[in-house]
């Protein structure tokens, strides 16, 4: 489970499984995530897919909501790619959560393994 979410990054290391976790507040209040769709994409530069994957609501009601990552989806070439997550809620409005800077792009940083 290496890795990290901070700002506008996801970084993990190669080829390790990584789960990211989100508590969604509206005003200090749990967002309910119940009947929500999660959603991450990681492309490179030139718009290509590397892969898409969908988060699950951990604890619905509450706001909580996970995002695994397995060896396969972060065992892509090392460097930097772009993402960002969505939730569509149960109402059909979406929302990027991540990252929460409009003006920022999400960097899905690869970093390099030793073992293989």
């Amino acid at each position: 489970m290496t890795g990290y979410v901070q700002n506008n990054i996801i970084a993990v290391r190669q080829g390790d499984s990584f789960a990211i976790n989100f508590d969604l507040k509206d005003k200090c209040a749990p967002v309910d995530l119940t009947g929500a769709t999660i959603l991450m994409q990681v492309r490179d530069d030139s718009g290509n897919l590397m892969f898409s994957v969908s988060g699950t609501p951990v604890d619905a009601v509450n706001g909580k909501m996970a995002i695994l990552l397995t060896p396969t989806q972060t065992g892509i070439d090392v460097g930097d790619y772009n993402t960002d997550i969505q939730v569509t809620l149960q109402d059909g409005s979406v929302n990027t959560i991540f990252p929460s800077n409009v003006n920022q792009i999400g960097v899905f940083r690869v970093t390099e393994q030793v073992t293989k």
